[in-house]
């Protein structure tokens, strides 16, 4: 165990650069799949929500040897939302494989996953992906990336930084762009070259790991999983956790895990350099440093970004309520939200001060973060009311209010660019550039994040589905002062029943339907857009009179336009402050707070 040799690195890139696809290759050149194996893509994506949105939500670890030499790898989530998981595993890394698409070149999240590289003076290696795109410009990212260096300040060492080309979904690597790779072979040695392995000297001072990300096992309880920076850990050990606050516990470490391919195999012992898991410390938490009982050496905090987005969970209070869904009640909800927090560092959760709701403030990093949180949650079987979402503001110490930035890109065919444009200046946006190639135009834009929430669906309505849009947080700069929201009002129901085809027909002149024929609906419930810019209460279960001469059974149901299907996300985008998305394991719906029209009429200058 001591004359193991080990180094640890991890892949970042923007979202779609090809980080996990990259993980494949480096685990099915290393021998870790079986001949016969049949092995998914995206392997290390794991969890339904990333296969199903195409991304990486959460940091993951996998090891591979190479040369007689042990390589930890953790793939690393692209999205702004989940930069939390990013924070955490760079202090664990001895470099970082920075992946760039050949066409794209760098993007927002680009910037941000290398800057927190940077700062811990991590020594990248790039790796442009993608290169037999026809688009290809291969030569041209990287002097781009160059410049972004220089523009996060990287030392002299840094901006000396070794660059591959490559195409991952191939497993191919290679030193210069004309060459014909065969393998990732020049990868593996470019890593060896540059890092070198763990100083093996540090295995005998005494022990010193960081909890960078914590997990769960329903069998041994909480885990802690980091790296060991010296000396050994050894299963049954008697420790000393310093705590992030400042105290100091002793605790005895239970098992030792380590990863080997995709598994995590129980060990008798581990040594400095390697990643490991660990069970037996219930209170375990993010940055605490496991130091030796007699020599307690606390490392430096990690320090995790502020949320900028908050939204209201709340127990499901519709005619509905309970039919469907296991847990429906505040403890349930609260007992779920308290298991999320242990592992989810980037979340904070509140108790909601209003006396009249029922439920708690959640604050994450966007509405990613927040509604995969929440699809998770209603495929565990939870019912929910769920808020609009809004910004977290914050006060500079000359009281003057701030609020989060968002740097926007877009690209979209020229025709379209003119509606763009005009709405994001209608959000409180600021152009900072523009460029057109005659057929397609690429406008960078500073926008205030609230003005965001609900542009995704309009963004791809305006552009016919063409359109591409890249954003990523930008700081905090003073209040921008109103956005208007939603421009039309919403059809809502006032009676209870089951939609009928005549009522729906009739209601087509009104709006856009959100509800097709024979669907269950409750006073109050939201059933489509009203056409003007107010709300209007409809009667979606009226059926056809009997008279002499027509029949009630002639169906007018062949006549109905499709309806709209919201998605869990558009449905928080649509949603104004006096609404609610109720959620379920089976369906989503839309609905007013107050139900009943004299409620609404009671509350119509309250806000929620």
């Amino acid at each position: 165990m001591s004359n193991q040799k080990i180094i640890n690195i991890a892949v970042i890139a923007h979202v779609d650069a090809g980080k996990s696809t990259l993980v494949d290759a480096f685990l099915s050149q290393s021998g870790v799949f079986r001949a016969n194996e049949e092995v998914k893509e995206q392997v290390m994506d794991s969890n339904d929500q990333e296969r199903e949105r195409g991304i990486t939500i959460y940091s993951k670890n996998c090891a591979i040897e190479y040369k007689g030499i042990k390589i930890n790898i953790v793939d690393t989530p692209g999205h702004a939302d989940f930069s939390s998981e990013v924070e955490r595993i760079m202090k664990t890394v001895d470099t970082v494989i920075l992946l760039v698409d050949s066409s794209e070149g760098p993007m927002p999240q680009t910037r941000f996953v290398l800057s927190k590289a940077l700062d811990l003076g991590l020594k990248p290696i790039l790796l442009i992906n993608k290169i037999d795109k026809k688009d290809q410009r291969a030569l041209e990212v990287v002097d781009e990336v160059l410049e972004l260096f220089m523009e996060l300040n990287a030392n002299d060492e840094q901006l000396e930084f070794k660059t591959l080309f490559g195409i991952a979904k191939r497993g191919i690597a290679q030193k210069t762009i004309d060459e014909e790779g065969k393998d990732l072979s020049p990868l593996f040695d470019t890593i060896i070259d540059q890092v070198g392995t763990y100083p093996e000297d540090l295995i005998n001072n005494t022990t010193r790991m960081q909890v960078s990300s914590l997990a769960y096992d329903s069998f041994i309880g909480r885990l802690g999983i980091g790296r060991i920076f010296e000396g050994t850990l050894k299963e049954g050990q008697t420790i000393s956790n310093s705590r992030n606050d400042g105290t100091v516990t002793k605790g005895k470490i239970g098992g030792i895990f380590v990863y080997q391919g995709l598994n995590r195999v129980a060990v008798k012992e581990a040594v400095a350099g390697d990643i490991v898991v660990i069970s037996g410390l219930s209170d375990v938490s993010i940055g605490d440093t496991i130091c030796d009982q007699n020599d307690v050496r606390p490392m430096p905090t990690i320090t995790i970004e502020e949320p900028t987005m908050s939204m209201n969970i709340l127990v499901n209070t519709s005619p509905f309520a309970g039919r469907v869904g296991k847990f429906v009640t505040t403890r349930n909800i609260k007992e779920r939200l308290d298991k999320e927090l242990e592992v989810n560092v980037g979340l904070k959760v509140e108790k909601l001060s209003d006396s009249s709701a029922d439920g708690f403030k959640v604050l994450g990093r966007g509405e990613l973060h927040l509604s995969v949180l929440i699809e998770s949650m209603r495929r565990e079987g939870f019912e929910l009311g769920v808020s609009k979402p809004e910004v977290v503001m914050h006060k500079n110490d000359a009281g003057e209010l701030l609020e989060p930035m968002e740097k926007v890109i877009i690209s979209v065919p020229t025709e379209y660019s003119g509606t763009v444009i005009n709405k994001l200046n209608l959000r409180k946006g600021l152009m900072m550039d523009m460029d057109s190639d005659g057929i397609r135009d690429k406008v960078i834009y500073n926008v205030p994040m609230r003005g965001l929430i609900g542009f995704r669906s309009e963004f791809t309505n305006d552009t016919h589905g063409e359109g591409i849009m890249v954003r990523s947080a930008n700081g905090f700069e003073a209040y921008k002062g109103k956005i208007d929201g939603r421009a039309n009002g919403v059809l809502v129901s006032m009676a209870n029943g089951v939609t009928l085809p005549y009522a729906l027909a009739n209601l087509e002149d009104r709006g856009k339907l959100f509800v097709g024929p024979q669907t269950e609906v409750y006073e109050g419930m939201i059933v489509g857009l009203h056409s003007r810019n107010n709300d209007l209460d409809v009667n979606p279960t009226t059926g056809k009179k009997l008279t002499n001469t027509r029949s009630s059974g002639t169906d007018e149901s062949s006549r109905l336009t499709p309806f709209t299907k919201f998605s869990l996300e558009e449905s928080l985008e649509f949603i104004e402050w006096d609404e609610l998305v109720e959620v379920t394991p089976n369906d989503i719906r839309l609905r007013k707070k107050w139900l009943t029209i004299n409620d609404r009429k009671l509350h119509r200058n309250d806000k929620f």
